[in-house]
């Protein structure tokens, strides 16, 4: 199968070269792979020119500089090189994150995933950081990771692609969207990606941020059953109990505020039922387990 990449990337000069070789030496490269420079201003364009030279398959987009920093900046930028690949003979598109790095045959692997199931529409694999893996006993495979996030392209086009929102969850949105037009999307657990900046909770800006994330979860249609069990199970991460906190704080802040939801009424209707059944499926499995 024939599959493009898009990559952006803002001021990642100092991982950005490292993902650029893992997709170099790749067993099954892309037609053509667009990184898109989001205004960045530390040298990563110069890292991405020195491939473009090499590589004609390479092809880097300068956007303006801009001061702020935005979650719709990285739709604003996908769909700026998707203007440039849409018209190309392809099967899959990719996003792919600039601190991302992979096994040889991964593109490969996952390429053959689409060709074998015709309903797959999105694919990906988990990813770790160091040592940690996400733990998806306490989540779902059906959700793929936006930090390289493979869609075959009748979907991505039916779904409407990325779509800009300031408030962020443009992976999860085109995830679930997906899976409410009647596509299957999957992570698959026999290979992983390495993500080399790891999202640690550390930092002065962590309880803002998972404050936040318990908003963004109301926004985007989390129905509150699955929050607050979801808020339980994070609790017994590292900070013990802060971190699950915050995030209920945030839903019920949201619950309160009521905040406008940058999503429809179908895709909240469709993600509370989803996750309903889920709940089910978890129960029907842990009194199975008792008995």
């Amino acid at each position: 199968m024939i599959y493009v990449l898009i990559t952006p990337a803002r001021n990642e000069a100092s991982l950005i070269e490292q993902t650029i070789q893992a997709v170099v030496h790749q067993t099954s490269r892309p037609l053509k792979w667009v990184i898109v420079s989001d205004g960045s201003t530390d040298g990563t364009d110069e890292i991405a020119q020195r491939y473009v030279r090499r590589y004609s398959w390479i092809e880097l987009i300068r956007m303006p500089e801009r001061m702020d920093r935005h979650f719709g900046g990285k739709a604003f930028a996908f769909n700026q090189a998707w203007d440039t690949v849409k018209h190309m003979p392809f099967d899959i598109i990719g996003n792919l994150d600039a601190d991302i790095v992979f096994q040889e045959d991964y593109f490969e692997f996952l390429l053959d995933k689409f060709d074998q199931d015709r309903s797959l529409g999105v694919a990906g694999t988990p990813f770790r950081e160091g040592n940690r893996q996400y733990d998806y006993r306490f989540s779902r495979k059906e959700h793929v990771s936006g930090a390289c996030q493979l869609f075959r392209r009748e979907c991505f086009e039916m779904i409407g692609g990325y779509i800009a929102r300031p408030s962020g969850g443009i992976d999860l949105v085109a995830n679930v969207t997906a899976r409410m037009r009647g596509w299957k999307t999957e992570t698959f657990m026999d290979k992983t990606c390495v993500h080399l900046r790891p999202m640690g909770k550390a930092g002065p800006h962590y309880l803002k941020y998972t404050f936040r994330s318990g908003l963004g979860d109301y926004m985007l249609g989390v129905h509150p059953a699955w929050q607050f069990f979801r808020s339980i199970y994070q609790m017994t991460k590292p900070p013990p109990v802060v971190s699950g906190l915050l995030l209920l704080a945030g839903y019920f802040w949201g619950m309160i505020s009521r905040p406008a939801k940058p999503v429809s009424q179908e895709f909240v209707q469709f993600r509370r039922k989803e996750q309903m059944r889920w709940m089910s499926e978890y129960c029907r499995k842990t009194l199975a387990y008792l008995r």
